[in-house]
């Protein structure tokens, strides 16, 4: 079973047994890790889980307030300091904080609340050490720096395996597994254009009320089944009518092809789903080409974030951003929304965002986008 926890109440829920991609983040080698994410044989235990609920309750309240907060040694005491793997996680949730904040500047936003709720699947004790593996979703809402009182909120999911060590009543994190949502975006130098934030400051909401029912039902789709919803009924879920390609190399282009599908494009030879998807069904390149050389998509432009950034605000809900490393399309997200200064918002899978801001995560220098219209 799992422990929900949310707003310091803890209850027993029924199953959800989530697939989704995990990327090792606080180890070298991924294979233990990755083992543990996906092993569903742990017996289910409700007294140790509830137990650890209420140890890991207090690790993410923390957690969250120091990267509220900026407070980076607030969580320095969570870590397990006498070993290599403790000392790397602390240091990439340093790295995390240390980017929110440097793209909360570059943007011009100031973050007012970081709220998680979660998840706990299983607990496994073995002597001294506890592994924990659970799911949460963290809500961040945010407000212009020109435009306050007017919040904008959007939220991830991420998927966890921790292991907790006891060391004089107290438990200490000494390794940690989890889909990092910033994992690309962790060199901040890269952040640093105040030309942009002037623009991004001066720009004003967008109306999309007179979308055509096409988009409309592709983007209800999307924020119901993106696996962040802000819907409880769909919390952490995925549309169990279609294989979950987490395992095997990502889900984000199988759930953007769900979302156009959804909006009233039918399946091609090519562009298919029957038990299995398509190579331009499920791979972010194949899909990428498949949409501007079909025409079912046109594409806006191509390049860096300096590049791309004003056209960017002629995206509409429904349309499709391209994600590309080293010359080839690695992800793909569904717009979904703007903020309060009309900044384009996307839903995705891995990691699993809602109306998150478009370029949150993919900040490194190299990363080019390919924007692209999609003509429903």
């Amino acid at each position: 079973m799992f422990i929900f926890i949310r707003a310091k109440r803890i209850a027993i829920i029924a199953p959800l047994f989530i697939a989704i991609v995990f990327v090792l983040i606080f180890a070298p080698d991924n294979r233990d890790g990755y083992s543990l994410i996906w092993d569903v044989s742990v017996p289910a235990n409700s007294d140790l889980s509830e137990e650890f609920a209420q140890h890991l309750e207090k690790i993410i309240l923390t957690r969250d307030n120091a990267m509220l907060e900026n407070d980076i040694e607030a969580i320095r005491p969570l870590y397990n300091a006498n070993t290599r793997l403790g000392i790397y996680a602390f240091e990439h949730e340093q790295k995390k904080v240390k980017y929110l904040h440097s793209w909360a500047e570059k943007q011009g936003v100031k973050f007012l609340d970081i709220n998680t709720f979660f998840k706990v699947r299983w607990v496994k004790e073995q002597g001294s050490k506890v592994t924990v593996n659970f799911s949460s979703i963290t809500e961040y809402t945010y407000e212009y720096i020109n435009m306050p009182d007017t919040p904008n909120r959007f939220r991830i999911a991420t998927y966890h395996v921790l292991d907790l060590v006891n060391d004089t009543d107290k438990w200490l994190i000494t390794k940690e597994w989890y889909t990092d949502p910033f994992a690309d975006s962790l060199n901040t130098e890269t952040l640093k254009a105040e030309d942009n934030k002037a623009f991004i400051l001066s720009q004003g909401p967008r109306d999309f009320l007179n979308l055509n029912e096409r988009r409309n039902k592709a983007v209800e789709y999307a924020d119901l089944y993106c696996g962040a919803s802000d819907n409880e009924d769909y919390y952490f879920r995925y549309n169990k009518d279609y294989k979950n390609y987490n395992s095997i190399g990502g889900d984000c282009t199988n759930f953007a092809s769900q979302v156009l599908y959804e909006g009233g494009f039918k399946k091609t030879g090519s562009w298919n789903y029957q038990k299995d998807g398509s190579h331009a069904w499920v791979n972010a390149q194949g899909f990428k080409d498949y949409l501007i050389y079909s025409g079912r998509g046109s594409l806006i432009t191509h390049g860096t974030y300096d590049k791309v950034l004003k056209l960017s605000y002629k995206l509409l809900p429904g349309d499709i951003i391209a994600y590309e490393k080293k010359g080839k399309v690695a992800h793909i997200s569904v717009v979904t929304g703007a903020d309060s200064r009309g900044y384009t918002l996307v839903n995705c899978h891995n990691t699993d965002r809602f109306r998150v801001p478009w370029d949150l995560g993919w900040s490194d220098k190299g990363i080019k986008f390919w924007l692209i219209r999609v003509n429903y």
